[in-house]
Formats: structure tokens, C-alpha cells, sequence
């Protein structure tokens, strides 16, 4: 199990202090394929069994004080890429599960708001559309705690559709502010932890590349089919023991 600090420099306000529980959670979910073949299945089994890991680290999330998760369900790649065996199992999972989320008792019990960031619209078929329009419809007026997918999602596309847009309404004293405001993730607090697990410490496509510069990374081996909510509890745990420094 690896941590790292990514950092940036700033003035520090006072001196560091224990920290408290994470605003803003990040999940990678890596490790579905790898974890089926070892078991001499197809992939597509991977992924129906890290969909119910989904909804458990979920439920572990409501347990904590954890007011931003979000959970990155697949890249551009991931849809237009992989054998269409294995895309369709993703489709299939997505329409059951939004849809589930949706109606979900203990979202509405607390207040949850879902959002779906990335080319879900352009990538995925109507069905699924459908479903993920009626779980963003039903929660769309809950405000104390955010539970956000990426979907189709490519955080070099992100950051290339705001620097366009910031072109394109001839923006000239451009701000931090200024671009966190044109960014998909415009509603959504910085990113406070990364958790990815599968045991290969490396980033994908960008991910949230703007709100993840002051993040810590957590790094497990553990594949994400086999990652229960216990270890997710004790990765807060370690979150909140540590110092945040901000490269101080």
C-alpha cells in the first residue's frame, strides 16, 4: 500500500493541524478485468461483481461525514474501446443501477444529489440515458450530500472544453476562479482524497485534474471486487490522522 502527496505551494495559514474527515472523496475503481480472469471468467463478471463493491462503498460513505463522493464508472476509452461484450455488461449495469438509485430509500433519506459528469449523452444507448436522467431528475433539489459518476469521462477533454470555452467568450484576466467555473466539475468542492485500487499507482486520463492538485493519493492492492467497506473506513481513518502540509 503506497501514499503520496501531491502538493502545490502556497502561503500556509497557521500551522498544520490534524485533519478532519474528507469533504470530497475520489474512488478509481480499477481492478474488475484482472480480478475475473484470475478466477478463469470473462471479464464482464468483474464488472457485475464490483457493481454490488458499489453499493456497499456507498453505504460506507453515508456511514462516514463524507459530503462529496464520486465514483468514476469509466472513461471515453472504456465505452469505445473494449470488445462490445464488455461495454454492454457496462450498459446493462448502468440502467439497472440508476435506476435502482434513483428510487433508493436511503438517497432520499439523505438528501443526495446525483450528478453524471462526462459524454454519457453522446456514449451511452437511450436506455441508459433514460436511467441516469431519472436518478439526476429525482435528486436534483437535495443539497446535503453529492454522490457524482464519471461517465464517458476524459479530464483532458474537460479542461480543453473550458479553455475553449473561456476563448470563445473572449475572457482575458483569467483566474483560477475563472477556470473552475467552466469546468464540468464547476458545482463540485476540490478533491480532498483519491482512492484507487487494483495495485497500479498511476493516473487516468486526467482525472479531475484541476480539483485533485491538492489531493492525497491512496493507492491499495486490493482489486475493486474484493474491496469492502472495511477498508474504505480504514483509509478515512488514516486520512484523518495525517497533517495536511500543502507542500509547507
Amino acid at each position: 500500500m503506497v501514499l503520496i502527496h501531491v502538493t502545490r505551494v502556497r502561503i500556509p495559514l497557521g500551522p498544520p493541524k490534524n485533519m478532519s474527515t474528507p469533504q470530497h472523496v475520489v474512488v478509481v475503481p480499477d481492478g474488475n478485468r484482472r480480478w475475473a480472469k484470475g478466477r478463469g471468467r470473462p471479464p464482464f463478471f468483474g464488472h457485475i461483481e464490483g457493481a454490488k463493491r458499489t453499493e456497499e462503498i456507498i453505504r460506507a460513505v453515508f456511514s462516514e461525514d463524507i459530503t462529496h463522493f464520486t465514483f468514476w464508472s469509466s472513461s471515453v476509452a472504456n465505452l469505445t474501446a473494449r470488445p462490445p461484450e464488455e461495454v454492454g455488461t457496462l450498459f446493462s449495469l448502468y440502467e439497472e443501477y440508476f435506476t435502482k438509485l434513483a428510487r433508493e430509500d436511503e438517497i432520499h433519506k439523505n438528501k443526495t444529489r446525483i450528478r453524471v459528469i462526462g459524454r454519457w449523452r453522446d456514449l451511452t444507448p437511450q436506455n441508459v440515458q433514460r436511467a441516469i436522467g431519472l436518478a439526476i431528475e429525482k435528486t436534483q433539489e437535495y443539497t446535503e450530500r453529492h454522490l457524482t459518476f464519471l461517465v464517458g469521462y476524459d479530464g483532458r477533454e474537460e479542461m480543453l472544453n473550458a479553455i475553449g470555452e473561456i476563448a470563445r467568450n473572449s475572457v482575458h484576466d483569467v483566474t483560477r476562479e475563472t477556470i473552475k467555473s467552466h469546468l464540468w466539475t464547476r458545482e463540485l468542492p476540490a478533491v480532498d482524497l483519491v482512492i484507487r485500487t487494483g495495485g497500479e499507482p498511476h493516473w487516468s486520463a486526467g482525472l479531475m485534474m484541476w480539483d485533485v492538485a491538492d489531493a492525497q493519493l491512496h493507492f491499495t492492492e486490493t482489486l475493486w471486487p474484493d474491496f469492502y467497506g472495511g477498508e474504505f473506513s480504514n483509509i478515512i481513518s488514516s486520512f484523518k490522522s495525517k497533517e495536511r502540509r500543502f507542500g509547507a
